[in-house]
């Protein structure tokens, strides 16, 4: 499911943005932080503003410092979602579909175990989840984590064969608290995968990476988002 609130405070794209540079990795155009000599690796699968998004970027650069090779691609290539009436949101999902993403990430992940990276996670925001929730059904990666996820359904988190991080919003009509519920007691039906379900009071679909800087409230609320996805990774892909 994808809604309005996935459109909502858009990013002012750029390619400019970040410390890190561009790469192709996988035939998939990607930003990329850190040294692949770090070893552990996380790949960030983006809402439909793309790899473009620069607080995206910016959370790409916070996590490569705690020792990570971080990986965003460009899942769209080149074409992130920009609000125009005559391509609406619905028509656009219909060109960029979460299976060609999981297609896509999968030959991702093996060029990075072609590095010689053999312990990877993955983090997915909205669109993204969806992405990341299909490597974790066939443990292509260690562990992962989705952010105000689209697309998932209580079947997909059932599946999950490696730890999984839930972090939710409470205003979110795309993934709503009772749906998140239902994520947590599926999880805590399967006690062989490691599972953690939070739901973030006030905030709101896309706050980990649509966050307005003025905000102060969101901001922290991202700030402990983020802590909590590193946390994970730390924990089980470091």
């Amino acid at each position: 499911m994808s809604g309005p609130q996935c459109c909502e405070n858009p990013p002012v794209l750029s390619l400019s943005c970040g410390v890190g540079h561009g790469e192709e990795i996988g035939g998939l155009k990607c930003y990329v932080i850190g040294s692949p000599d770090f070893k552990p690796a996380l790949v960030l699968a983006s809402d439909i503003f793309g790899y473009h998004a620069p607080k995206l970027r910016k959370l790409a650069d916070k996590v490569a410092a705690f020792g990570f090779y971080v990986v965003v691609p460009d899942f769209f290539y080149g074409d992130p979602y920009i609000e125009n009436l005559e391509r609406p949101l619905l028509v656009y999902m219909r060109d960029h579909l979460p299976d060609k993403g999981f297609e896509d990430a999968k030959q991702v992940i093996e060029a990075l175990k072609c590095k010689g990276i053999s312990s990877i996670g993955a983090a997915g925001f909205c669109w993204g989840a969806k992405v990341v929730v299909e490597l974790a059904k066939y443990a292509y990666v260690q562990a992962i984590v989705l952010l105000h996820p689209s697309f998932v359904s209580w079947q997909d988190v059932q599946a999950v064969e490696v730890p999984i991080s839930i972090l939710g919003a409470e205003i979110d009509p795309i993934s709503p608290p009772q749906l998140l519920k239902k994520f947590a007691e599926v999880l805590k039906a399967k006690p062989e995968v490691d599972g953690f379900v939070k739901i973030f009071p006030g905030a709101r679909h896309g706050w980990t990476v649509r966050y307005k800087d003025e905000d102060a409230v969101a901001v922290k609320l991202a700030d402990e988002a983020h802590k909590d996805m590193v946390d994970w990774f730390v924990k089980y892909v470091q």
